[in-house]
């Protein structure tokens, strides 16, 4: 059995990265970094083709100028989210094999987290956009900035929360 040092071959013949497998890195493996991406990437992928379908519905045109601007950021928001979050298994499949992993783990986390940033902001927006619509601008700005402390929460404060208590 190779030690988390060594190379061994993939079934295609390529290096496979087995000190990414073996678990042997404080911070967590790239296996479980790429992992995480399986769940974040849907939400991006599916807020993106929601997004996609708007411009081409019958009551886009006779939207005012500032839901359009609002339309445009969330838009272009969850695109830059998908292509972010998408970026560190693209990079690992032309980079392989890997010289420096653990350089590599930096850049995909810095990534990850300004991925999830711009899915953060494109989430509270969409909410904006779509409780605006059907609910009237007060509603829709209540329920984003609702959405924004619930994001900001769970994802960032709660996580470091935890991590200085020694928890998780």
């Amino acid at each position: 059995m190779p030690t988390t040092n060594e190379r061994t071959s993939a079934p295609d013949g390529a290096p496979s990265d087995t000190a990414a497998s073996a678990g042997g890195d404080d911070d967590g493996d790239l296996t479980d970094m790429l992992g995480e991406l399986r769940v974040l990437l849907p939400s991006a992928q599916l807020l993106s083709a929601f997004l996609i379908t708007v411009p081409f519905s019958s009551g886009f045109a006779a939207t005012v100028a500032a839901e359009k601007g609002v339309f445009i950021a969330t838009f272009v928001l969850a695109v830059a989210s998908l292509v972010m979050l998408s970026a560190p298994a693209v990079q690992h499949r032309v980079i392989r094999p890997l010289i420096d992993r653990a350089r590599f783990k930096r850049l995909a986390t810095r990534q990850i987290i300004f991925g999830s940033v711009a899915l953060a902001l494109a989430l509270v927006l969409v909410t904006q956009l779509v409780l605006s619509a059907v609910f009237g601008h007060l509603l829709g700005n209540l329920a984003a900035g609702g959405i924004a402390v619930l994001v900001v929460l769970l994802w960032w404060v709660l996580p470091k929360v935890y991590r200085a208590r020694g928890r998780l």
